[in-house]
């Protein structure tokens, strides 16, 4: 019995030691903010890693491109500028929303990359309207409430015509144009581009270390291919998306 007494003294006294030595300096650490505390509420967002992506800068004569100075009304009839996105991860698209063809699934595409990344307050999207003479504030807002937008930093965006269709082709050289001969009136490219925290426009490269520089926006994840053997590349985006979050 008397060993096993001085067993368990010993056993305090370590205790003891330990106390006196590293509890104050936990408490120490704690008190100068030196401990973390990984939270997460989805399985996207315990892979945050704060380092530096793969993904290419879009280089224009050498230089990275950002994107180009913008202002123009919102859904809610709010004044939204490039600013406005700065320090977030967002996708930007053209549309109108009385397309009859490709906008219905580019939409719902957005829609699905919405409810995956709905826990990051830094992701939003850009749908800028090319057909503004229609496409009011007020329709704008009807056109989100019906695809139940939900993200606050999904911006409907609509102005003047000259400004969006020079942001378009210029801008981001996304095509866009008037043209009757076509169903609905417009033409558009139907892709996506991806902007960073800092408003560089980031993409993936091919192969051959070139920039794929868009994201083919119409084809879902879910169909694999379309019609014409075109793959998707919504999983590459959502990929890419959460990089830059990461970065």
């Amino acid at each position: 019995m008397k060993k096993n007494n001085y067993s368990y003294i010993g056993i305090a006294f370590i205790i003891l030691v330990f106390g006196i030595y590293f509890i104050p300096r936990i408490v120490d650490r704690i008190s100068n903010k030196d401990v973390t505390r990984n939270e997460s509420r989805s399985n996207l967002k315990d892979d945050k890693t704060n380092t530096p992506s793969n993904l290419a800068y879009i280089e224009i004569n050498g230089s990275p491109k950002k994107v180009p100075e913008f202002a123009f009304t919102n859904q809610n009839g709010l004044t939204i500028t490039n600013k406005d996105y700065l320090g977030k991860v967002y996708v930007l698209e053209f549309f109108f929303t009385t397309c009859p063809t490709i906008c219905p699934r580019m939409s719902a595409n957005l829609v699905n990359i919405q409810n995956v990344f709905k826990d990051f307050k830094n992701f939003g999207v850009a749908s800028f309207t090319i057909n503004p003479a229609y496409d009011t504030p007020e329709v704008l807002k009807a056109y989100a409430e019906h695809y139940k937008i939900t993200n606050p930093n999904w911006h409907f965006l609509t102005g003047n015509k000259e400004a969006i269709y020079k942001l378009s082709n210029e801008g981001f050289n996304l095509y866009t144009a008037e043209e009757e001969s076509v169903a609905g009136g417009f033409e558009h490219s139907g892709n996506f581009a991806l902007i960073d925290k800092k408003g560089f426009i980031r993409s993936r490269t091919d192969a051959y270390g070139n920039p794929i520089i868009y994201y083919r926006g119409i084809v879902s994840q879910e169909e694999k291919v379309d019609e014409d053997g075109v793959q998707e590349e919504i999983s590459n985006l959502k990929e890419d998306i959460l990089k830059l979050l990461n970065e």
